[in-house]
């Protein structure tokens, strides 16, 4: 198949396409196996390694893809030769058309041959976006990361549970690295399928992550709450499924939303703010471009309570904010002012704003 016209035809629509880089690994039937076996990891008897990757939560546990085999990009005998064969991939992907790269488990390859690969091809393509796709890695990992020049990363906010601190605390310590939130992706369940296929936490969870950090992403069938898991393989055109609601219109307001607010472009600055409900999280978040820009972010994390947010529960000067509840943006998109609570539905995400803002 020719994908130059199929990108071509994207790129017209206004989309700026994007594809998946994996060079730390290939197919263990890969004609590279045979054409360059000095690419490979291989182990004490020769033979050649498969990827694997370790459970955070237990790291006994560790998945392997036997189906792959893994590059050795730090040790390869003729690592310039391997080097360079990745640079001319990616001029071969943007002589095709596209714009931007999702860079797989970029944790586990050399930051020497990012910073090689990002400034090399920046030289002749200034545009393209280089995305690091770095879930599963640790922070030091993330950390080692950020000389590579990547213009975004992941971030974990889809695994937060509204409480722990680890979300806030990472987001803190990797504030100046842009970063992408996502209700689900391709490696996860998807939340309709955690939820029983309840809409307002599939709003919530979609609400929140455009609040969160700069980017924000979602596979395809999110819209339509599908439930059944994806497949970076096996997931076929006949895998569609009946949708279980419409959430397109919703979804577009989010965004239109995010992009013509400044205070939720950017990483910002998050604070939680203590409220007497469990149930219920507030964060004060303040602007990558102007500090004294701020507003709120406010869950209601119960799926079947209601919450009431009181005025006197917030910190400082807040007579002049205003309220859009974001998780029913769709149906209820003016702004009103806050005047002495709101009630938020189960799951509800709304925002306060200075009117200014």
């Amino acid at each position: 198949m020719d994908l130059a016209p199929v990108i071509r035809t994207i790129r017209e629509s206004g989309v700026h396409p994007m594809i998946d880089l994996v060079i730390n690994h290939t197919a263990f039937d890969s004609p590279l196996v045979h054409e360059h076996p000095e690419w490979y990891v291989r182990d004490a008897h020769g033979r050649i390694q498969h990827p694997f990757v370790l459970d955070p939560q237990n790291t006994n546990n560790r998945t392997v893809w036997k189906d792959l085999a893994e590059i050795d990009n730090r040790g390869s005998s003729n690592r310039k030769e391997l080097w360079d064969y990745w640079a001319r991939l990616i001029e071969t992907y943007m002589a095709i058309g596209f714009e931007g790269f999702r860079c797989d488990a970029a944790h586990q390859v050399p930051v020497e041959l990012w910073q090689f690969l990002i400034e090399k091809i920046r030289r002749a393509h200034p545009h393209v976006v280089f995305w690091a796709e770095n879930l599963g890695g640790t922070v030091d990992q993330t950390r080692a990361l950020r000389e590579a020049g990547f213009q975004f990363f992941c971030n974990s906010s889809k695994w937060w549970n509204f409480q722990d601190s680890w979300c806030l605390d990472q987001h803190e310590e990797f504030g100046d690295l842009p970063s992408i939130s996502f209700p689900e992706t391709h490696d996860t369940e998807r939340v309709a399928k955690e939820s029983g296929g309840s809409e307002s936490i599939q709003r919530q969870r979609y609400a929140f992550a455009a609040m969160f950090s700069t980017g924000l992403m979602m596979p395809v069938g999110y819209e339509y709450g599908f439930t059944k898991r994806l497949h970076v393989v096996k997931t076929r055109c006949s895998d569609w499924e009946t949708p279980h609601f419409d959430l397109s219109s919703f979804i577009q307001a989010v965004n239109r939303f995010k992009m013509q607010t400044g205070l939720f472009q950017g990483e910002g600055s998050l604070t939680r703010i203590p409220v007497p409900s469990p149930d219920m999280l507030v964060l004060e978040r303040s602007s990558d471009m102007d500090q004294e820009k701020r507003g709120f972010i406010v869950v209601n994390t119960h799926s079947s309570k209601e919450q009431v947010l009181a005025k006197d529960m917030l910190p400082g000067n807040i007579n002049n904010l205003s309220v859009v509840y974001l998780s029913w943006i769709d149906n209820r998109g003016k702004r009103e002012n806050f005047y002495q609570n709101v009630t938020l539905r189960p799951s509800e995400v709304i925002v306060l704003l200075d009117n200014h803002s």
